[in-house]
């Protein structure tokens, strides 16, 4: 029994670490009104990160004592219209579609895309970017895509040129205090069991726990040990079945712990009309 319990321990520990969260990204076509709709349906304070060398987006984020942060990323004020209509989140951008994608911080970057490829999943990259904080500091990074999107369905790989405290903590320090990270991501699917099926291939994960939230309108999946939360409409006229219908599937909803030990039992919701996304708190 003993060494069951220990094996257990052992496995949550290491999909924990494989599941690292750099950071969680929020999509809409005007930066500071969506830090605006943030503070006040939130009480987060996001601070202004600078534009992309893209020519296309700009920035802003809302860190944690956990080390992720959550970015705001908006069309900048005379974006290159090619650019514009090139980047892979142009849909949630042009939009306000909101949730559009997260990172994995993988302790190796290299041998995790090299697992991915074993494993039979696609990996793209990786891709060289980077960007100019207001202050002047030069911020440079590479990432990875995980199948057929940037950051959709699979997360994207992330790995630092430059200190990562550098583009997570513009200030030093957090933005905020009062939660400890983004705990969760929800990803809108089509299909439950198709897409469980998909993360099990791609993460050696275990059989997923299930559940319905009338709160969200949706039938979930997640993997214990692992933010990955997976969400299928409970009916046809939801909003979340509008959303898969116009951006696919794509996170749909990012979920805040309270504390490290927070435990996917019981979410609180901010106010979605108000905030302009769906936000929640583990209680």
């Amino acid at each position: 029994m003993i060494r069951f319990l220990l094996a257990a321990f052992l496995a949550t520990a290491a999909m924990a670490q494989q599941f690292h969260i750099d950071h969680v990204t929020v999509a809409g076509r005007d930066v500071k009104a969506m830090t605006q709709a943030l503070r006040k349906a939130a009480g987060i304070t996001a601070e202004y990160g600078g534009p992309h060398s893209n020519h296309a987006t700009e920035m802003a984020l809302a860190s944690f004592p956990d080390g992720s942060y959550l970015e705001l990323i908006a069309i900048q004020p005379k974006p290159d219209p090619a650019a514009l209509q090139a980047h892979y989140w142009h849909k949630f951008l042009v939009s306000d579609g909101g949730p559009c994608a997260w990172a994995l911080r993988p302790a190796d970057f290299d041998a995790e895309m090299g697992r991915l490829r074993k494993a039979g999943v696609r990996v793209t990259g990786p891709n060289k970017s980077g960007r100019k904080r207001p202050d002047g500091v030069e911020i440079g990074w590479e990432t990875a895509q995980i199948g057929p999107t940037n950051g959709g369905f699979f997360p994207f790989l992330i790995h630092d040129f430059t200190p990562r405290e550098n583009r997570a903590f513009p200030s030093g320090k957090p933005t905020t205090t009062k939660w400890n990270g983004v705990a969760r991501v929800v990803i809108a699917v089509h299909d439950l069991d198709a897409a469980i099926a998909r993360y099990q291939k791609a993460f050696d994960l275990p059989s997923s726990d299930r559940r319905e939230d009338p709160a969200l309108g949706a039938r979930l999946a997640w993997f214990p040990g692992t933010p990955v939360v997976l969400a299928t409409p409970l009916g046809r006229g939801s909003w979340l079945n509008a959303r898969l219908e116009e951006l696919g599937e794509a996170p749909c909803a990012f979920i805040l712990g309270a504390k490290p030990d927070s435990r996917f039992e019981r979410v609180a919701w901010f106010d979605a009309a108000e905030l302009g996304w769906h936000l929640g708190v583990e209680q």
